[in-house]
């Protein structure tokens, strides 16, 4: 990773999925951010408060591209076609909800 992209960084926003704290991630965090200050880490992993659907705002993400699916349902004879609507609204926007900026690493 380091010799691909030398000094970029990446921020991981996750939920509170049980194999995000999995010490296999602790692990491997820790090897890449092993002796650098916090500002200094390539990988930042923040989570989303625990069950706390409404702060997360990947949820309003898949309520877009859920409605769209419903809007569209006739179509949807395979999982394929529904596969394929819902790329189609994901791609297809630019996301910026207000509780995107809850979490200081937006502003």
């Amino acid at each position: 990773m380091r010799s691909q992209r030398q000094g970029s960084k990446l921020l991981i926003i996750w939920d509170g999925a049980s194999y995000h704290c999995s010490q296999a991630i602790k692990d491997y965090l820790e090897s890449l951010n092993n002796g650098l200050n916090q500002e200094e880490w390539l990988i930042t992993a923040y989570r989303f408060a625990p069950n706390a659907p409404q702060q997360n705002p990947v949820e309003d993400i898949w309520l877009q591209a859920k409605r769209l699916i419903r809007e569209f349902y006739f179509f949807c004879h395979s999982f394929s076609v529904v596969k394929a609507l819902f790329e189609l609204s994901i791609s297809s926007q630019i996301f910026d909800f207000p509780k995107i900026y809850e979490y200081g690493v937006f502003s």
